[in-house]
């Protein structure tokens, strides 16, 4: 549906400090009315760029994590491939 531009976050896991990030969002197939993911990509993943209204098929992690007593659900797209 959506994709933002790639930036780079602060990560211990990359060589350099840097790892790529970028937001998707997703449509299940279906209609209108089908749930939506905002997803985040990381590393060469987040440098893909898929075209709107292109069909994928998404391969999709969901963690949540505590901060400050709230709690936050994270969706991650691991691996996402066109068809």
């Amino acid at each position: 549906m959506a994709q933002s531009e790639p930036v780079y976050v602060p990560s211990k896991k990359a060589d350099n400090g840097q790892l790529a990030k970028s937001m998707i969002r997703l449509k299940e197939l279906g209609g209108d009315y089908e749930d939506e993911y905002i997803c985040a990509m990381f590393g060469n993943l987040a440098l893909c760029r898929f075209a709107v209204e292109s069909t994928v098929v998404a391969s999709l992690r969901f963690q949540t994590h505590e901060s400050n007593g709230s709690y936050f659900q994270d969706v991650v797209a691991s691996d996402i491939q066109n068809i």
